[in-house]
């Protein structure tokens, strides 16, 4: 990397973000690093992810990144460094263990994450994806998990992508490494939507915002009973589930919803 180019990175902050009527905009702004997952990049994601969590105007997140590539997954350059140290293996664990504090950080977020992706998402970028609540890409968007290509199969990536896509399809991505478009992904699970890059802002907003106008006490609800009852058994899962619905009931914004509902006019959410 030239000086000039270190100095303009250093100068540049590793996040941008933006709020609108309760969307909040994060993009990853490392194109020249492929907005690979860094200790530096993962820092600054849980850190603006916890301060979007706090803060009540937000309702959505949207998760974008600059450049061609929406994440390369881990910085090899960083893990090949500390080889020189105890042969890698603290910081190695270290690193793995906050990739994943990140990802589980995301899924027990009280709101909707949304990536979207406009570039190639592979390794732990593709996991990253995997780990939003929803993914929408435009239509050269591509998605991939090559580590077995280089002797390091994508584990932890792995535990994302089966929770997404079909088991068979899940190990197709892992064992042959190789890279598949966004028709195929959409197929598979990985992501919800394809949109040509002209229409992507447009789009994604209009998406984002409806999801936004919901209430955010049931966004809330919601969210933290999908992925709880993922791991229970049926039974469970109902019992879990029908007692979420009871405590749902008892919430000012269902009464205030249903209300809405049958006296045919817009609610008006107090998010309690």
């Amino acid at each position: 990397m030239s000086e000039i180019a270190a100095n303009d990175e250093a100068q540049k902050p590793m996040l941008s973000t933006l709020l609108h009527e309760g969307v909040y905009r994060i993009v990853m702004q490392r194109p020249e690093r492929m907005n690979s997952l860094s200790t530096e990049m993962m820092t600054a994601l849980s850190g603006e992810l916890t301060r979007a969590a706090e803060n009540p105007d937000i309702r959505v997140i949207l998760l974008g990144a600059e450049g061609k590539v929406f994440c390369a997954g881990h910085d090899l350059k960083e893990l090949t460094s500390a080889r020189a140290e105890d042969g890698g293996k603290a910081t190695f664990e270290r690193i793995m263990r906050q990739c994943s504090d990140l990802m589980q950080q995301i899924v027990h977020l009280p709101k909707p994450v949304i990536a979207v992706v406009t570039g190639v998402a592979t390794a732990a970028g593709c996991q990253l994806v995997a780990s939003c609540d929803l993914a929408i890409a435009t239509d050269t968007a591509t998605f991939c998990t090559p580590g077995v290509n280089i002797g390091l199969f994508c584990s932890t990536p792995m535990v994302a992508l089966s929770r997404n896509v079909a088991p068979k399809q899940a190990m197709e991505m892992l064992l042959t490494g190789e890279a598949i478009d966004a028709s195929t992904a959409k197929e598979f699970g990985l992501i919800n939507r394809i949109v040509p890059r002209d229409y992507l802002e447009q789009i994604v907003q209009k998406y984002a915002e409806v999801i936004a106008s919901k209430s955010a006490k049931t966004l809330m609800i919601g969210k933290e009973a999908f992925y709880r009852q993922l791991e229970m058994p049926l039974s469970e899962a109902y019992d879990f589930a029908a007692q979420t619905m009871v405590e749902n009931m008892m919430a000012k914004d269902a009464e205030e919803g249903i209300s809405a509902f049958l006296q045919k006019r817009k609610p008006e959410w107090t998010d309690g």
